[in-house]
């Protein structure tokens, strides 16, 4: 694991983590967005412990990349009588019609006090928080109707706190995505870049198309198979990882003078498929029982 990964820009952090605790009680609602590829490794340890006892509507996002027994796994692990739990598609706008049905039905006892108080028409604060590139300023996108805040496949873009106005009788607060400044667990390093959360230009791809590989290779080893035509993988299971990574390359025709495996373009080749689901629909993350 490349050391660019355990360190991840200390200073914009503890910036974000700032914003998010002088602003948290100012809102009725933490909108929380995971990759539903990585249930585990997108949540960001500091967001628990910073929104206390907040009521929560939990996205699993990019669902439709995700492995849907997972996904189904997952969502009922982080329901309970604070968290709302519900899968989406940002990018498309699946699920997103159950959003606010869920923030008022957490939020029921206090829109009754508001409306008690002839205060019905008061609208809701929500916060919304995640990794980078997980698809915040998507979702406020698709919620608003129009282009209101920068939207690139590359995480960093969103960089103070932004007030957005929605036609749910919501205002949303956008933070920028923030990771923590150290992953003790290298997995969850290795599924934030695998995923695409940590910027690519900054890491080996090769190593990052080998971890894939890896994962792959123990959780779907069926839809690697037939992606790429390796047939009998019994082989490869005592074997480093890169063994595999090199036969998928060689598989793809990607050589280079000599018969050496262009390993760049295996790398990229890798990353851009599973990011697409062109391998098929998986997720990195298991669900404790």
């Amino acid at each position: 694991m490349p050391s660019e990964i355990i360190q991840w820009f200390p200073g914009h952090m503890a910036k974000t983590r700032r914003l998010i605790a002088e602003n948290i009680k100012d809102v009725d609602i933490l909108i929380e967005i995971l990759d539903a590829r990585i249930p585990y490794s997108s949540r960001n340890p500091d967001i628990k412990k910073l929104k206390e006892r907040k009521p929560t509507v939990m996205l699993l996002n990019k669902a439709s990349l995700a492995d849907p027994a997972q996904s189904a796994r997952w969502q009922k692990y982080y329901t309970n009588e604070e968290t709302a739990c519900l899968l989406t598609d940002c990018a498309t706008g699946d699920g997103l019609n159950r959003l606010s049905p869920a923030i008022h039905e957490i939020l029921r006892e206090k829109v009754e006090r508001y409306e008690a108080k002839g205060m019905s028409g008061r609208r809701l604060k929500a916060m919304i928080v995640g990794i980078p590139n997980v698809g915040k300023s998507s979702l406020i996108n698709r919620i608003t109707g129009s282009k209101k805040v920068k939207v690139e496949n590359r995480p960093g873009v969103t960089l103070n706190k932004q007030w957005v106005s929605t036609n749910i009788g919501i205002d949303l607060m956008d933070m920028p995505g923030v990771l923590w400044p150290k992953f003790e667990d290298r997995t969850v390093g290795e599924n934030l870049a695998i995923t695409g959360a940590i910027r690519s230009e900054i890491l080996d791809t090769e190593t990052i198309a080998t971890a894939l590989c890896a994962r792959m290779l123990e959780l779907y080893p069926e839809m690697l198979a037939a992606r790429y035509k390796l047939g009998d993988l019994s082989k490869f299971y005592d074997l480093p990882a890169y063994e595999l990574f090199l036969a998928i390359g060689k598989k793809r025709g990607f050589l280079i003078s000599g018969g050496e495996v262009n390993t760049e373009r295996t790398a990229a080749m890798l990353l851009e498929e599973f990011r697409a689901a062109k391998i098929g629909r998986m997720t990195l993350d298991r669900c404790p029982e």
